[in-house]
């Protein structure tokens, strides 16, 4: 466990620096100049002199170094940006300052974060239990019309995009039969817990269909294999229950790439859950940052890459732990 953490924390330093090299170092590389970062910053009107001192007053001159280093200090203590009329705090964690709303990028986010927790958290277990589920018949009625019809559905999951199922379901059940919320209804969860639910039901399905059909099939292979292994023959020779056999030695075996892809998903969908978002006009992380692509705002789409990368690392250190929770043989390793 200690040896996780720690290899988390080093990996988000990496991260950090990787991205940082992304948005500040590569355009240099490309042939970008200081005034050039500095004109996404000011108004379309500035002339070169302006430009000029902006990138100096952002510290767009002084080397790459110097500029990570302090790009680093303000995501442990904070920073102060000078945005000419004034000095503006960013406490920290200081994932950056937009100059385009004079707003420090970590409050917007947090603030967003409700809404892209809410869909995956519930996205995520609808996907999980049902695709396991699923994935679990499957592979014990192996080549029935259940099988098919179940493996079939999948692969229509897989390969229909969000968009597409978004906006179909969106026509058919909100607009059409009135059955679910329309698009953009949004209630926190504090407010109201069963509007919070009905306002978010059909995303959650839509979404969860799209994963679950992946897990499903993912699943369903794993059964297939484990099922055939001799530990499983040797469980049945012994007068064990089938429930048991299937749950406690055959699922329980199977589901430790279930618990990797599970992590991954999770964790990309809290860094934002772009197509969802913005199928259903849901303002959370992921229409937050192709609001900033949009709008050119370098600092917001920084902000979210680090975010994002955080909630990644963080779900790989909790499946990292979960693996000795499932599979003993892993403490050992």
């Amino acid at each position: 466990m200690i040896r996780r953490i720690l290899g988390a924390i080093v990996l988000l330093f990496v991260v950090s620096a990787v991205t940082f090299a992304i948005f500040f170092l590569v355009p240099r590389i490309g042939g970008a100049t200081a005034e050039d970062l500095a004109s996404r910053y000011v108004g379309k009107s500035a002339g070169p002199a302006q430009i000029h001192e902006a990138a100096v007053r952002l510290g767009f001159t002084d080397p790459i170094y110097v500029q990570y280093g302090r790009f680093a200090k303000g995501l442990v203590a904070g920073s102060e940006y000078n945005t000419g009329a004034g000095i503006d705090q960013c406490p920290a964690p200081c994932l950056g300052y937009s100059f385009i709303t004079q707003n420090p990028v970590l409050p917007d986010l947090l603030d967003r974060l409700p809404v892209t927790l809410s869909l995956a958290a519930g996205a995520a277990v609808l996907w999980l239990f049902g695709g396991v589920a699923t994935g679990v018949v499957s592979a014990l009625r192996r080549g029935s019309a259940l099988d098919r019809s179940a493996m079939g559905i999948a692969l229509a999951g897989v390969s229909l995009p969000i968009f597409f199922t978004g906006l179909l379901s969106l026509s058919i059940f909100s607009y059409g039969l009135g059955w679910t919320a329309q698009g953009g209804s949004y209630t926190p969860l504090q407010e109201n817990p069963a509007q919070w639910a009905y306002s978010l039901i059909l995303p959650w399905i839509t979404l969860s269909f799209l994963y679950a059909a992946a897990y499903a099939r993912l699943t369903r292979a794993g059964m297939l294999e484990t099922m055939n292994e001799d530990y499983i023959r040797t469980a049945r020779a012994k007068g064990l229950r089938e429930r048991d056999v299937v749950v406690r030695h055959g699922l329980r075996a199977a589901l430790t790439p279930i618990l990797t892809i599970f992590g991954l998903d999770l964790g990309l969908l809290l860094g934002g859950a772009i197509l969802t978002e913005t199928t259903f006009s849901l303002n959370g992380i992921g229409k937050y940052a192709v609001d900033a692509v949009n709008n050119n705002d370098l600092p917001k789409v920084l902000g979210v890459t680090l975010l994002g990368a955080t909630f990644i690392i963080v779900a790989n250190l909790v499946v990292d732990l979960l693996y000795a929770v499932v599979d003993p043989r892993v403490r050992t390793a």
